[in-house]
């Protein structure tokens, strides 16, 4: 073979490697979900932490009515909210956000849409003390409740020492059982690890077109909610970007100004933290106000607002597929024996 025929084979194969590596995914970019949460180093993770935090999650008796527990609006026995638009609360009151799903919560840097909380710990006080979700006036009644259940002392005395009986532990035990809430090994995790049957055909196009399309720029790493940062500092970004269009107007979309309800900052309006997309077949509805029923509609409305893109139809599918590919195994959950009163009802009319 001469020096021109060897000159024209090397070009054809720099050609057909370009091409494969156009059409097949950059597994290097792609991460699979970590089956251990980081925890702050303040608080790791026990097995006693997570036992007490779990019961707690899942009592109702410290909200003002006796009827709303932290698993009433983040449903752990289902995909971890309550398919709902507005969550239900105390007296039947409605709030003005979606319940984003509890499970991955973990892997969130910032916590609430609006990342005004930064830790899981930090979040876990929030509804206690708001009026429409557990209605209690100081979150210190909300523990005396705790405290005036005896059978709760000795979950604390184990998780945290004698005297331990805080707001403080609580919310450290619930951070802790949270944290435990992960959904590893989906079609996708085996198929980033080297499982190529792992993923149907269809979703494999619908992973390379939510990557073309420029879904990555924001929904990236293991947990599709953007890049790992450090507790505190949140991922944002601003929806709708794009405002002038139908979904805007239909779905009422700019209605919520976001981040900048918790900062005052004007610079924050309409900045969300960027939700995660594993197990997002299981959550809907969708967005912060809960507006959209059907995730068809959701993959084209995040084109058109975020990307100003209009998908095909295919296109659609595709990723929608490729997104039923993020749902991951679900770990059993046992409910807890919850401690009993002792003659008497920590609940007042």
């Amino acid at each position: 073979m001469n020096k021109t025929n060897l000159k024209g084979v090397a070009a054809s194969l720099v050609m057909m490697s370009a091409t494969l590596a156009s059409s097949v995914p950059a597994f290097a970019a792609w991460e699979a979900l970590p089956e251990v949460a980081p925890a702050p180093a303040d608080n790791p993770t026990t097995e006693a932490k997570v036992a007490l935090g779990k019961m707690l999650f899942m009592d109702p008796r410290f909200s003002s009515t006796g009827t709303v527990s932290c698993n009433s609006c983040h449903n752990v026995m289902e995909g971890g909210d309550d398919s709902r638009t507005f969550s239900m609360g105390v007296h039947g009151k409605t709030g003005g956000r979606n319940a984003p799903t509890v499970w991955n919560s973990a892997f969130h840097s910032v916590q609430f849409w609006d990342g005004r909380a930064d830790l899981l710990e930090d979040q876990a006080k929030g509804p206690v003390t708001n009026p429409v979700e557990m209605g209690v006036t100081e979150i210190e009644q909300a523990m005396d409740k705790v405290r005036a259940i005896p059978g709760y002392k000795p979950y604390f005395d184990k998780a945290f020492g004698k005297d331990s009986m805080t707001v403080v532990n609580a919310a450290k035990a619930v951070g802790a059982f949270e944290r435990t809430l992960i959904t590893p090994n989906s079609p996708y995790d085996k198929y980033v690890k080297g499982d190529k049957k792992a993923m149907t055909a269809q979703q494999v196009s619908g992973m390379e077109t939510f990557a073309a399309a420029g879904c990555t720029s924001c929904h990236s790493g293991a947990a599709f909610n953007g890049p790992k940062m450090a507790f505190g500092q949140g991922f944002y970004t601003k929806f709708p970007t794009f405002a002038d269009n139908a979904y805007n107007k239909k779905y009422d979309l700019s209605a919520d100004k976001g981040r900048e309800e918790a900062t005052g900052k004007a610079a924050d309006a309409h900045m969300f933290r960027v939700p995660t997309l594993r197990n997002i077949t299981d959550t809907a509805p969708y967005f912060h106000n809960g507006s959209v029923n059907d995730l068809s509609e959701a993959v084209a409305l995040m084109a058109k607002t975020q990307l100003n893109k209009d998908l095909s139809d295919k296109e659609v599918k595709d990723i929608v597929a490729f997104l039923a590919a993020l749902t991951g195994e679900y770990p059993e959950i046992v409910m807890p024996r919850l401690p009993a009163t002792s003659g008497h009802s920590l609940i007042a009319d």
